[in-house]
C-alpha cells in the first residue's frame, strides 16, 4: 500500500505579505486630436489661404494655367478674334504678375499656419510621451515589486523543501 504524503507547513515559517506600489491613477486629460484643435481655431482667411494653396500647388492648376496661356498666345498671334494683347503680351504679363503678387502671400500664410499646426502637434506629441513615460514607470515599479515577491516566495519554498528533506532523512 502506498502511503499518502501531506504537506504540512510548520507554524514557524513566517509568511510576509509582499508590498506593491499603489495602483497607478490616470489623472491626465485625454489625448487631443490635433486636427480638431486646429480646425476649431481656423479663421475664414486661413481657410481661404489653405484652399488657394491647395489649388495653386496642384498639377491641375499648372496644366489649366498652361492651357489658358497657350490659348491666349495663339489667339493673339493668329488674330482669330482680335488683338486684345499683341506681342510681347504686356497684358498677360500684368495678369500673371497680379496673380503672383496675390497668390504668393496667401501661400505664405498657409505655410505659416501649417508651421503653427506642426508646433501644436509637436507639443501634443510631447504631452503624450510624458504620459506614456509615467505609465511605463508605474508598470516597471509594479514589475519590480512582483519580482521581489516572487523571489521571496521562491526563498520560502526552498526553505520548506529543505525542512522537509531534513525531516525525511533517517536519523543516524
Amino acid at each position: 500500500m502506498a502511503c499518502k504524503r501531506y504537506l504540512i507547513i510548520p507554524k514557524e515559517v513566517p509568511m510576509r505579505r509582499p508590498v506593491f506600489p499603489a495602483p497607478y491613477r490616470h489623472e491626465h486629460a485625454p489625448v487631443k486630436n490635433v486636427n480638431e484643435v486646429v480646425r476649431e481655431q481656423l479663421t475664414a482667411g486661413q481657410r481661404a489661404a489653405d484652399w488657394i494653396a491647395s489649388r495653386v500647388g496642384s498639377w491641375q492648376f499648372i496644366i489649366g494655367q498652361s492651357v489658358l496661356l497657350t490659348v491666349w498666345v495663339i489667339l493673339n498671334i493668329t488674330a482669330w478674334i482680335r488683338h486684345w494683347d499683341p506681342y510681347p503680351f504686356i497684358l498677360m504679363n500684368l495678369v500673371l504678375s497680379l496673380q503672383a503678387a496675390y497668390t504668393a502671400p496667401m501661400i505664405m500664410m498657409s505655410q505659416n499656419r501649417q508651421a503653427a499646426r506642426d508646433r501644436i502637434e509637436a507639443h501634443n506629441d510631447y504631452e503624450v510621451n510624458q504620459k506614456a513615460e509615467a505609465e511605463i514607470r508605474a508598470i516597471l515599479d509594479n514589475l519590480a515589486a512582483q519580482n521581489a515577491a516572487i523571489a521571496e516566495v521562491h526563498a520560502m519554498l526552498e526553505e520548506l523543501r529543505g525542512r522537509l528533506a531534513d525531516r525525511d532523512q533517517p536519523n543516524a
